[in-house]
């Protein structure tokens, strides 16, 4: 491989022992030289063994280092390894995943191809363990149904310029150009850079080639808070940005206004409990028919029950949160640190 990119590799991490042995296991396999290679992971003070098991490394490869995040926020944790860092090239990865042998590589070659300012791959999401709410939870995270149009989610068979992509790989002449991560948001922080690098002319682009493997949460109700965070920072994004960055957002925002308010409505007129129970209907329909297919394909009858279940949580949680971020941000124009401190 000829090449002269020194790549920096950073990682924030927070409690990750049960998955940083594969990540790091995967980024020791890669074909990029490792001598044009440091790994940054920054930690949020972990309570379990991440650290140990990454001191493990960082004695026994010089490239490898660890670096403390006391603010104990990913947004913080990117711009503590993007200062700390020297590579021209940034790539951003997640713990929670194992990466391909040519991720580095294939990364680099398609920026470099398509003089893009950032690129990413594909999620092929996995259960955290083998239970079934487990794999309906990696199904959930998936599924059109369940995630609306995320490419990177759902997956793509052409090459396409897009909103977002998992983590990113950027050069280091992006972040002097338009900043750093936003520290107000503690999720979504991925979503805003990639608005504010489109905003100023640049393009995103999704490589369906380049596949990472991402362990989803073990349980539902870590499904859960995920999402409502997701969707309480959205606005908060907007808001940033100045306009919204996707239609796909609204879906459940405009789910639970829409059986909500038309609930009430039906309080006061009583012809009008028709309205809720369409939406409620037409919900329970779809989600019912996707989950029937799926469980005929894995054939599983368990996916048939718990499917629908990760399905309303998301779109539960995520709405809700939206709903929430919009009365604290825009509404009440509250700041991110007091709207955390709270939830």
């Amino acid at each position: 491989m000829k090449t002269s990119n020194f790549i920096s590799v950073i990682c924030p991490v927070f409690n990750e022992q049960g998955f940083i042995n594969d990540c790091v296991k995967s980024i020791l396999a890669q074909d990029y030289p490792a001598h044009l290679l440091e790994v940054l992971f920054i930690d949020g003070i972990s309570t379990d063994k991440t650290r140990e098991i990454i001191h493990k490394y960082t004695a026994k490869y010089n490239f490898i280092k660890l670096l403390d995040n006391p603010d104990n926020l990913v947004s913080y944790a990117l711009n503590i390894g993007i200062k700390a860092s020297v590579g021209d090239i940034i790539i951003r990865i997640d713990a929670h995943c194992a990466y391909p042998s040519t991720y580095f590589s294939s990364l680099l070659d398609n920026l470099n191809k398509l003089n893009a300012d950032n690129v990413g791959g594909i999620v092929i999401t996995r259960p955290a363990n083998s239970t079934a709410i487990g794999k309906a939870i990696a199904t959930a995270m998936s599924h059109p149904f369940g995630v609306g149009n995320s490419f990177f989610r759902i997956g793509s068979k052409k090459l396409k310029a897009v909103d977002t992509v998992p983590f990113g790989c950027f050069r280091r002449t992006i972040f002097d150009r338009i900043g750093f991560f936003d520290t107000d948001l503690v999720r979504n922080q991925d979503d805003e850079y990639n608005a504010r690098i489109i905003k100023n002319g640049g393009k995103v682009y999704l490589i369906p080639s380049i596949e990472i493997t991402y362990y989803a949460r073990s349980e539902i109700s870590k499904v859960g808070r995920m999402f409502y965070q997701y969707g309480l920072f959205k606005p908060l994004v907007n808001r940033k940005i100045g306009s919204p960055t996707t239609i796909r957002q609204f879906i459940p925002l405009l789910f639970i206004f829409g059986t909500v308010f038309s609930s009430l409505i039906s309080l006061f007129i009583s012809s009008e409990w028709i309205v809720p129970a369409l939406f409620i209907f037409a919900y329970i329909l779809f989600s019912l028919s996707f989950s029937i297919i799926h469980s005929i394909r894995q054939r599983s009858i368990l996916n048939l029950f718990l499917l629908p279940l990760v399905f309303l949580v998301i779109h539960l949680s995520y709405g809700w949160g939206y709903l929430e971020g919009i009365f604290h941000f825009l509404i009440l124009r509250k700041n991110s640190v007091s709207v955390h401190k709270n939830r």
